[in-house]
Parts: structure tokens; C-alpha cells; sequence
């Protein structure tokens, strides 16, 4: 029963019955949204700006366009949520950092063109750790997230205030992006789901770049039908951004989410079990268990290339950074200190750049600056190395597999202060993650069980390069069986 102007937590396929059905407008969802964000966001953090005017302005247009019996597109009168560094026209697009605080494009994004033109509403830009550095979403210059199922913990990172909005039920579709596991990390605190589409499959256009090698936008939502539906509408050739590819053929993922998966073959690596917290492993089991009982066949197999993986994308992460970072000097770009008119060039550049950053984006470009240098670059070559052998590892399994199945993190949702080392360690909590950042297939992160402190446990599936489709159907078999996109965190305050 969906209840008339209480839009809160419902997916995308409820909020288009209820238009279908004329339960609700599109107007009063996008109130309801914002009263929501309004009332409830203050203590999780999840957004730095909130569109209400342009929001009710685009809802009263598609409002308009249903009174005449108009299609209002596949996503029509959607609300969606968009990491801050993903440029949005005359929106802010900060990358939550005071370098960009005040940087507002002239452009939208490709994949925000995309959105609109499928009928979507941008409620708000999400918060996030600094230009995406970060795996805890605890580096935002503007303010931390809270993970909403326990404000204690953070939401993982570093699209954390996309995952925090769709846990809390502010919106049922957000983008994220990915580069060493930002979508799906944060998708897996936050119990929801998260695609890092396939290299190319999705444009960067208008992405503010961390890596540009890794990174990938995709979508974040509650249910794997919703993100599938998200999914068909983002991929695609982009003529402004070269990495993009033709995406063969027209799938609608959506539908063919329900075709079984009896005669697949999943790979569980050991090493998945090694260094992993204990109900996490137990989660992993289980789900190997439900995709046996649905006639899938599952094999344990050794991976070793995998616990190389962190090391080489913290180097070459670390290397694209300082060199794409490079332009914002405060003279071409970015923010500018109070003492502009200092006659000494590189002092002031010096100063713009060290109040302009954050402590954990000037040390990645530090150690991507020394990596780059001539005496140092072994260290660069050997991540190279590591790379092509971890695609070369990748390749093989998947001659034996369809896809493979992992935790997303070895641990569980943390406390902000905590002492183990995980922060802002992306080398540390992205050992399940950043192998499919360094070699370019898809993976996504789904709901996979809950600690017995009631903390969202992920589970990731990878496969080989496009094979979206396969991924969707195997993840909404895990999803249905295990029946957990039904459950949404209470947060403190809501009365809805």
C-alpha cells in the first residue's frame, strides 16, 4: 500500500506505480523529499546542497506534462542525488573541498544530462570524502557523515553521503563514483546497492577527475531492479569523453532481471576468508549456500594477485592525482588565500594550495609527486607490473568462471575515531574492491546480511567486461532469497 504524499524509502518502481495511479504528483514527492532532507538531514551529513527551488520547478513541469497525458520519461519525477563531483549546471560542484567551495559549472555532466532527460529530478549534491580521497568519507571539508544505521559509524567512502541518502530513504536513486571502490565500499556500510559499471561503459564527462585511469560514475540505489533500470539509461558511447565505448545492443536489464541463474558458475577466492571479520565470512558462506540451492555451481579457487591489488592503486592512484590536480593553483583555478596580492608567485601558490587541500589530498599528491620522479619511478613501474598481472590473473578466471564472488569489506562499519589503521585507508579496506578499479570490469556491491549489532554486511560480484546483465540477475537472485532491500534504517526523528 503506498501511502499518499509519504514517499519516503520507496523505490523507483513504487514511486512510478503511485504516478501511474495518481496517488501522488510528482510536487508532492518532491516536498516530501525535501521536508525529509530538511528535518532529518542535519545529523547524518548526507548533502552539502540541496536544490529545492529548481527541484519544485522541475516536479511542477513534469506535473504539468502528466495532466496531459505526456510520457514523462522512464525516470520521470525520480528524485536523485548526485556526488559533489559530479558537475550539475548552475549547481555548486565542491568535491567537498574548500579548493572548489565556491566553483559552480556552466555544464552538466553527461550522465546528469542523461538523467534529465529520462525524466529525473536533482534533489541535491551528496557529501563525500575530499575530491574522493578517502575510503570513510571522513575527509569533507564542510562536514563527516554519519552511517544511518548507527551514528557512530561512518558510511564507508568515498561516496558516503550518496550512500548515507539512500539508507536514511531521502531518495531511492544516487550517483556515486568509483575509483578504487568508493561506490560499492559505501554501499556495503550502508546497506544498499552500488555498480562500478565497466571501464568506458558509463561517460566521465563531467566527472571531477581523482584517477583517471580508475575512476567510473555509476548508480547507487536500494534494490538491484532499481539500479539495473539506472544502469540502462547511463551506459553508452559519449562523443565528448574518448574512454567511453559503444555498449552492443539494446538490453533492458530491468526485465531480464528474473531469468534465473541455474548453470552459472561463481568463483569464491580463499583469500576471501583470511583477514576477514568473522560475520562477514559467515555472510559470504550463507550466500554461497543460496546460490547453490538456485542451481548455480560454486567453487572455491585461489587468487593470490588479489592481496597485490591495494598497493599498486595506492601508487598509481596517488600518481594521476598529482598531475590532474596540478591546474588548481588558486591563480587558474580554485580557491585563492585572503593574501592575494603577495608579490612572491610561488608563495602565494604554495598558500592557496595548502589552506585550499585537505591533510589527506596533499599527502596523496605528495606521494604521487614522488613516485613520478625519475629516481623513484620503480616503485611507479613495479604497480604497472602488478597491474597487468592482476589482469592477466582476472583474465584466466574467468575462463573458468562467470563471475566472482567477494566480501566488499573485510570489515564492518567503524567508529570515525578509530585506531586500526582504517580512516582513510583505501589500501586497507579496498582489498576486495580496487582489483576491478585496476583492471576495468564491473562489479557491484548488494546487501548480504547483517552483523549481530545490526550493521550492514556487503557482498560484492565481479565479471567480465560488459557483462552488466549477468551481474544484475545473479545479485537479484542473492538479493530476493535473502529478502534484505525490505529492511531501511529508523533515523532519529522521522515521524513518517
Amino acid at each position: 500500500m503506498i501511502d499518499k504524499g509519504k514517499p519516503r524509502g520507496m523505490t523507483i518502481a513504487e514511486l512510478q506505480k503511485g504516478y501511474q495511479d495518481k496517488c501522488f504528483s510528482v510536487k508532492e514527492v518532491i516536498q516530501s523529499c525535501l521536508q525529509h532532507i530538511n528535518n532529518l538531514d542535519n545529523p547524518i551529513g548526507a548533502f552539502i546542497t540541496v536544490c529545492n527551488e529548481t527541484a519544485l520547478e522541475a516536479a511542477e513541469k513534469l506535473d504539468e506534462g502528466l495532466g496531459r497525458g505526456e510520457d514523462i520519461g522512464p525516470l520521470g519525477g525520480i528524485p536523485v542525488a548526485v556526488k559533489d563531483n559530479i558537475c550539475t549546471r548552475n549547481i555548486r560542484t565542491t568535491c567537498a573541498s574548500r579548493m572548489l567551495e565556491h566553483f559552480v559549472p556552466p555544464y552538466d555532466a553527461t550522465v546528469i544530462k542523461l538523467l534529465k532527460n529520462a525524466g529525473a529530478i536533482v534533489i541535491g549534491k551528496t557529501n563525500m570524502d575530499e575530491f574522493a580521497m578517502g575510503a570513510a568519507s571522513c575527509t569533507s571539508a564542510f562536514k563527516k557523515i554519519r552511517n544511518p544505521w548507527d551514528f557512530s559509524k561512518v558510511p564507508g567512502g568515498s561516496s558516503g553521503g550518496s550512500a548515507a541518502a539512500l539508507a536514511a530513504g531521502f531518495v531511492p536513486l544516487a550517483l556515486g563514483s568509483d575509483t578504487g571502490g568508493s561506490i560499492r565500499q559505501s554501499a556495503s556500510f550502508c546497506g544498499v546497492v552500488g555498480l562500478k559499471p565497466t571501464y568506458g561503459a558509463v561517460s566521465r564527462f563531467g566527472l571531477v577527475a581523482f584517477a583517471s585511469s580508475l575512476d567510473q560514475i555509476g548508480p547507487m540505489t536500494r534494490t538491484v531492479e532499481d539500479c539495473a533500470l539506472a544502469f540502462s539509461i547511463l551506459k553508452g558511447r559519449d562523443p565528448l569523453d574518448a574512454t567511453s565505448v559503444e555498449y552492443d545492443g539494446v538490453f533492458d536489464y530491468a526485465n531480464a532481471l528474473d531469468s534465473g541463474v541455474k548453470g552459472l558458475k561463481i568463483g569464491i577466492p580463499g583469500q576471501c576468508l583470511e583477514q576477514v571479520d568473522e560475520e562477514i565470512a559467515e555472510s559470504l558462506l550463507k550466500a554461497g549456500r543460496v546460490y547453490q540451492e538456485s542451481g548455480v555451481q560454486v567453487e572455491w579457487f585461489s587468487l593470490p594477485e588479489m592481496d597485490l591489488c591495494p598497493a599498486a592503486y595506492l601508487v598509481i592512484s596517488s600518481a594521476e592525482a598529482a598531475t590532474g590536480l596540478a591546474k588548481y593553483d588558486g591563480i587558474r583555478y580554485g580557491y585563492c588565500t585572503e593574501a592575494a596580492n603577495n608579490p612572491d608567485l610561488d608563495g602565494m601558490i604554495r598558500r592557496n594550495r595548502s589552506e585550499g587541500f585537505g591533510e589527506e589530498v596533499r599527502r596523496r599528491i605528495m606521494l604521487g609527486t614522488y613516485v613520478q620522479r625519475e629516481e623513484c619511478s620503480s616503485y611507479y613501474q613495479r604497480a604497472v607490473s602488478i597491474r597487468n598481472k592482476i589482469k592477466n590473473a582476472i583474465e584466466q578466471a574467468f575462463k573458468r568462471f562467470d563471475l566472482i564472488l567477494t566480501p566488499t569489506s573485510p570489515v564492518l562499519p567503524f567508529e570515525p575515531g578509530d585506531n586500526k589503521g582504517y580512516l582513510y585507508n583505501e589500501a586497507r579496506l579496498g582489498r576486495f574492491t580496487v582489483m576491478a578499479n585496476l583492471t576495468g570490469i564491473p562489479a557491484l556491491s548488494l546487501p548480504g546480511g547483517f552483523s549481530r549489532a545490526g550493521l550492514p554486511i556487503g557482498l560484492q560480484l565481479a565479471g567480465d567486461y560488459f557483462s552488466e546483465d549477468r551481474l544484475l540477475r545473479a545479485a537479484y537472485c542473492l538479493e530476493q532469497r535473502l529478502g534484505l532491500f525490505m529492511q531501511t534504517a529508523c533515523v532519529e526523528g522521522d515521524e513518517a
